[in-house]
């Protein structure tokens, strides 16, 4: 698909959202490490004190960032259907996601369920060895789609991500050239009403008040993301868009928090609002899709930056500006950005594992949290920075490209 010389495009690839792609990975770490003090969730491993506050400051999170990754791959599925063509994209997405979820599933996410084993059963010696077959015995499940593997102790994890962004990538590619079409021929009408930016937020909605929230992917349910990346890939990409996206930003941000507000009684003394069919639930389950989609449009304005003219503009650096830092701040992002699918494939199997250690410690919740969190990011880094970028056939591995030819990249410093 080629780009339509009558379409005003944007000026390449947002880096400001590949970077906020990296920088929610990273707070998955945060996240996760929560879960093992939260009274709510059936986290691996489990802290014998636990706290309520865990499960409140985590919807702040769970409504917003999930469906920013997936928008986010809509948004770079554009740029990549319109470089290598719809087969083209399926081969790529094939190759650099397809690869990582097989070796995550196969040598990482048995360490979580091995450990989840021995915290359960403490008089368990079952070695990690004798485990991991165990692991990997599997039975056909297609009515889970697109989890059609099943079995006693096997999981995707933590790469459910990957498997849904595999797939919906792959549904995807088929019809994209009709999409970015009738995407195009809304676009005048957004231009002039950029309020109709707020509509996606129906179908969200609806696709969570009728299906149901699954507490496995976020909070979300596994189709609502589907619409994410849809939408990343129909509308984030046109600079009319943009321009509309930054107008409605505000109003975006605060109907999303009064919408978020509602669904405090249904999440705090409703009868299980993921999936109940009370009027209570299937209101809140409504509401959490509206704010979901409010809240990621808010983002995309507030981030969102005029970019310079021929001319010259107000975003050009003053004279005297420092542009060593500025050069360092852009490579130290640059890192972050491609760095965001090896760290993601990473994170979960470490905190896992350093809590299962940190847990049994006398000491208290915020001790032991920030323990499992600084801990874990340094584990996470070292192992990304040492084991995986360097070489040819770990990025691979990881779903990385090829180091480019020259002089090898350093490391920026923070």
């Amino acid at each position: 698909m080629g780009a339509d010389p009558g379409r005003p495009d944007g000026t390449g690839r947002r880096g400001e959202l590949d970077v906020l792609r990296a920088l929610v990975v990273v707070g998955l770490v945060f996240f996760h490490a929560a879960l093992v003090f939260s009274p709510d969730d059936d986290f691996y491993v489990k802290n014998a004190e636990t706290t309520g506050a865990v499960t409140v400051l985590a919807g702040f999170g769970v409504v917003w960032a999930m469906p920013m990754l997936f928008l986010v791959a809509g948004l770079g599925a554009r740029h990549s259907i319109r470089r290598r063509g719809p087969r083209g994209f399926a081969r790529e997405r094939l190759l650099r996601l397809g690869v990582p979820l097989v070796f995550g599933t196969v040598v990482l996410c048995p360490l979580p369920q091995w450990l989840r084993l021995r915290a359960a059963e403490p008089g368990d010696d079952t070695s990690y060895w004798a485990f991991w077959p165990r692991f990997l015995g599997v039975r056909p499940d297609l009515a889970d789609f697109p989890f059609v593997l099943d079995g006693e102790h096997f999981e995707t994890g933590h790469l459910w991500f990957v498997v849904l962004l595999l797939t919906f990538s792959l549904l995807l590619a088929p019809g994209a050239g009709r999409l970015a079409g009738a995407a195009d021929r809304a676009v005048p009408a957004l231009r002039r009403r950029p309020a109709l930016l707020l509509l996606p937020a129906l179908p969200l909605a609806a696709v969570n008040a009728l299906l149901g929230m699954e507490e496995g992917f976020a909070g979300w349910n596994r189709w609502a993301y589907l619409l994410f990346l849809l939408y990343g890939f129909a509308l984030a990409d046109d600079v009319r868009v943009r321009d509309a996206t930054r107008r409605v930003r505000v109003p975006a941000g605060l109907l999303g928090l009064a919408l978020f507000a509602g669904t405090a009684p249904g999440f705090i003394a409703g009868n299980d609002p993921f999936t109940a069919w009370t009027p209570s639930a299937v209101t809140t389950r409504a509401l959490f899709g509206a704010a979901g989609w409010c809240w990621v449009l808010a983002l995309l304005g507030l981030l969102d930056r005029r970019r310079a003219r021929p001319g010259g503009s107000p975003a050009d650096p003053p004279e005297g500006g420092r542009p060593a830092t500025a050069s360092r701040r852009a490579a130290l992002l640059r890192y972050l950005a491609v760095a965001a699918l090896p760290l993601y494939v990473l994170h979960q199997p470490v905190v896992v594992a350093l809590a299962y250690g940190v847990t049994g410690w006398r000491a208290p919740i915020a001790v032991e949290y920030a323990v499992i969190v600084t801990g874990s990011l340094a584990v996470i880094l070292v192992v990304y920075e040492a084991g995986v970028r360097r070489s040819r056939a770990t990025r691979f591995l990881f779903g990385m490209r090829p180091p480019s030819p020259g002089p090898p990249a350093r490391t920026p410093a923070p």
